[in-house]
């Protein structure tokens, strides 16, 4: 995949990133899992959005970026799904220098994900996990729908999460 984006064409990339920044979403999310002693596990998404009579598009952007899942929702939306600290680490680096609206969101997001490219979340240090519970309360503020939670009850989830 790496190849793939580094041989992208500056115009597409800036496509991509006015696509996500209006029809996309940048997401850091704890997820259930059963075989984690706290029965989560965090995973970063980015996903595109298209009405299906209108999806070529989304077809272009996941040859451009050579990955991603395809689906076509009940609800007549076709989506495109990325997940995995690398590949959406990668191509929101490659995003970054264009995106006007998600811009916040997407530095939050690559905070994240950098301090957990370097160690696994039972390796980090107190300061370590605590930076993360900051940046993902940051990232889901700059979301436009983020939930009922409150800032503090966030937190909170969080820093469980990460045994603080």
């Amino acid at each position: 995949m790496g190849r793939q984006i580094k041989r992208s064409k500056n115009t597409d990339l800036a496509y991509i990133a006015g696509f996500l920044d209006g029809d996309g979403s940048v997401m850091f999310q704890m997820k259930k899992r059963k075989d984690n002693p706290k029965k989560r596990r965090i995973m970063f998404t980015i996903c595109f959005y298209q009405d299906t009579r209108h999806e070529k598009p989304i077809f272009w952007i996941r040859k451009i970026l050579g990955i991603g899942y395809m689906s076509r929702r009940k609800d007549g939306i076709t989506e495109l799904r990325i997940n995995g600290y690398n590949q959406v680490g990668e191509i929101l680096e490659s995003l970054l220098p264009y995106l006007k609206f998600k811009k916040k969101q997407v530095g939050y997001i690559l905070t994240a994900l950098n301090i957990l490219r370097k160690k696994k979340i039972n390796q980090l240090s107190e300061n370590e996990k605590k930076r993360m519970a900051s940046v993902f309360v940051k990232a889901r503020k700059q979301s436009y729908k983020s939930g009922k939670k409150t800032e503090e009850k966030m937190k909170e989830d969080v820093e469980c999460i990460l045994n603080l």
